[in-house]
């Protein structure tokens, strides 16, 4: 046993029991390949180590790579995006907000061990090396995605060896400073689809004419495909390279066994994009004051709904083309509980330099026409000078020396208020005008948010009221949504970023005011071919034919229509009614939904005709007649007074009174234009409040002389 043990040990300390000892040059040559690949192992831990430190280039999150700026609707749908700052189209994309095939795809064809390595796939590069090797010519590559990552943000080097080098260090310092969905991240966000297309999210718009969240197993392949040689394989330029390309990329997802024989034949019959589309621009004058209202920010949200902004502006296409050459065109859609505008287009085409179409013409300063009218009827219901069945006089007059004709020429004699705003005559409304002063009317166009522009020097007289002013649409919008939401003001808004405008809620018209205004529009008759229902509206011409409007509202929504040319210049027989208000009712039709009902006539409003109205009701007597010294006055309460009442629980149980002055009895009394009293042979009423605030008082004679006060009730 021993002497066996013994012939086993080898004279330099190895040992090998029953076997022939190593012959010395044998082990010498293993000890050197065991220190060459100790030597190679630790040179490699240690380039694996220090050497991403040797890389000076910065590595980007996702979120600082220079990205297109998008304008996004109320619901988070894209209307607008802008190039980026390097004149690249490079949209910003989440992964999750991608097909989920088109990750499973670029992972099976270009990746599939991304989530297991750490930048490099030693595998797949000596797998490439050797099938170039054996072939003689590049079979597949060895780059990871993180690999391409560091091509894409400028860390990977030349395509060369030392190049190779430079991009293994740069993805091992991208793996240390990113997770693997931040890489995703990047690539999805800087992959090159041709041109100037950068980004899974871009190029889905540009060749598909959609967002990335769903595709076909066509487009997905495709998508994994282009970025590989992205301007040979452009599919607008080089269609049948794109095909094989993409067919490509459908033949190894079925010998991957990640998709079906079927699916992929029938994804190779699905037919190429063969044009680059235009990327979505939408709202395209609302877009812009957007982007220059805050211009350091990425993305921006608008109030605006982009299915009925894209319903309108093809609605806006079609009409212009009909009207004929130069003509432009606008619509505003508005939320009237809100404010919110949900659709707003400036023009035909923002690009269509024939009609001008970069001007905005919802925001251009234009003659509103008998468009007013509305809100000058509406202060004499207030006023108390006037009820919709009142009788006014339709005759040759002269009024404060202005000397007022209709648009026909024609005078209808003695007529309804209500059919004096629905024919729209001009001496009626100039009359009423006059009674309740240019100056009120004014007022209460700015208590609306309304900006009325005036020719310099000059002071609001009886010719505003038939289109002697200058407004906006933008501006019509809001007064007929106060008119439509009772007589309240509502600030408009576009932008749905910060906080909503100030401005709002200020008193326009009265409650009942503001419904008579809105019943008498409702019967206003329709242009022929109209859709049904009921819409309150009016339409203006301004003078020499230069615009044409109409403003229209449902119980939900208020509709500006304007056309007429961006230059200004005169177009023979456009009218407000002919014109523009057929557009209106294609624009209601288009909003996508029945229309909405308008509201029921609030507590006390009159139904009463002919001699059933209150005496001083029944013919209009349109004379100044606020307190002047030879008409009637309210001696008490004096204007603007603060009156405490006295209260039991929730219920006032003092009183005010109400003491007039000259005039010729009987006399009427209005609380916010509701009849509260009638007296033949007293001076004075009793008035209980019903209510706390700010309160009209308006007392009426027998000559329809009148007067008013506004109180404040405690």
């Amino acid at each position: 046993m021993a002497g066996r043990m013994g012939a086993g040990r080898d004279d330099e300390g190895g040992s090998a029991v029953g076997t022939r000892p190593c012959h010395p040059s044998f082990r010498a040559l293993v000890a050197v390949a065991g220190g060459v690949a100790g030597l190679v192992l630790l040179a490699g831990l240690t380039f694996y180590i220090i050497g991403p430190r040797l890389i000076g280039d910065p590595i980007p999150m996702p979120d600082e790579v220079s990205k297109s700026v998008e304008v996004l609707d109320r619901d988070g749908r894209l209307l607008r995006a802008y190039a980026a700052a390097d004149e690249r189209w490079r949209m910003p994309v989440a992964a999750g907000d991608v097909d989920p095939k088109f990750e499973k795809m670029l992972l099976a064809y270009e990746d599939r061990r991304f989530y297991r390595h750490g930048g490099v796939d030693f595998r797949a590069l000596l797998r490439a090396a050797w099938q170039g090797i054996s072939s003689g010519r590049i079979v597949s590559g060895g780059s990871t995605l993180t690999m391409q990552v560091a091509r894409l943000i400028d860390c990977g080097g030349e395509r060369s060896l030392a190049g190779k080098i430079h991009q293994i260090l740069c993805a091992w310092k991208i793996e240390r400073h990113l997770s693997k969905k931040q890489i995703l991240a990047l690539y999805l966000l800087k992959a090159p689809y041709g041109g100037n297309i950068e980004g899974v999210r871009a190029a889905t718009l540009a060749y598909f004419g959609k967002e990335p969240k769903r595709l076909t197993a066509a487009e997905a392949a495709l998508l994994v495909a282009l970025p590989q040689s992205p301007e040979t394989r452009r599919p607008d330029r080089h269609a049948e390279t794109a095909k094989a390309a993409r067919d490509r990329v459908l033949a190894r997802m079925v010998s991957a066994g990640a998709m079906g024989a079927g699916e992929a034949a029938a994804a190779r019959r699905e037919r190429m994009p063969d044009r680059r589309r235009p990327f979505p621009m939408l709202a395209a004058h609302a877009a812009d004051r957007a982007v220059a209202a805050d211009p350091k920010a990425n993305v921006h949200h608008l109030t605006i709904d982009a299915g009925l902004q894209a319903r309108l502006e093809d609605l806006a296409r079609v009409r212009a083309g009909r009207l004929g050459p130069k003509r432009s065109l606008a619509i505003l859609a508005v939320d009237h509980a809100t404010g919110e505008i949900l659709a707003s287009v400036g023009s035909p085409g923002y690009l269509d330099e024939r009609r001008q179409g970069a001007i905005d013409m919802t925001r251009a300063v234009r003659s509103p026409g008998s468009t007013l009218k509305p809100l000058i009827y509406g202060l004499g219901f207030e006023e108390g000078l006037a009820a919709p069945q009142s009788l006014i006089e339709d005759r040759p007059t002269t009024i404060s020396g202005y000397a007022p004709k209709n648009f026909d020429h024609a005078f209808h004699g003695t007529v309804t208020v209500r059919e004096a705003l629905e024919l729209s005559l001009n001496v009626p409304a100039v009359a009423m005008l006059d009674a309740v002063g240019p100056a009120r009317l004014m007022a209460r166009m700015r208590a609306a948010g309304v900006a009325p522009e005036l020719p310099a020097g000059e002071a609001p007289g009886l010719a505003i009221g038939l289109g002697g002013i200058g407004v906006t649409l933008h501006d019509l919008a809001g007064l007929y949504c106060a008119i439509a939401r009772g007589g309240t003001s509502v600030a408009l808004r576009e932008s749905a970023d910060g906080p909503r405008p100030a401005g709002g809620g200020e008193h326009v018209l009265s409650p009942l005011a503001a419904w008579y205004v809105g019943d008498i529009l409702a019967g206003t008759p329709a242009p022929s071919a109209a859709i049904g229902g009921r819409i309150a509206f009016k339409t203006g011409t301004s003078y020499g034919y230069r615009d044409a409007w109409a403003v229209g509202f449902d119980g939900h929504v208020v509709i500006a229509v304007w056309t007429g040319r961006a230059d200004g210049a005169a177009i023979a027989g456009a009218t407000g009614f002919r014109a523009a208000a057929p557009i209106l009712f294609d624009a209601f039709a288009r909003l996508g939904r029945p229309l909405a009902p308008l509201a029921g006539p609030p507590a006390g409003a009159l139904a009463a005709s002919g001699t059933d109205l209150p005496l001083p009701l029944r013919e209009v007597r349109v004379r100044r007649g606020e307190g002047a010294r030879d008409g009637l006055a309210i001696d008490f309460p004096p204007d603007g007074a603060v009156l405490d009442v006295e209260t039991a629980g929730t219920q006032r149980i003092g009183g005010v009174v109400v003491r007039v002055s000259r005039g010729r009895p009987p006399f009427y009394l209005f609380s916010n234009d509701h009849l509260i009293g009638k007296t033949v042979h007293r001076r004075q009423f009793r008035w209980v409040p019903d209510g706390s605030g700010f309160v009209t008082l308006s007392v009426l004679d027998s000559s329809g002389k009148s007067a008013r006060v506004q109180v404040e009730i405690r």
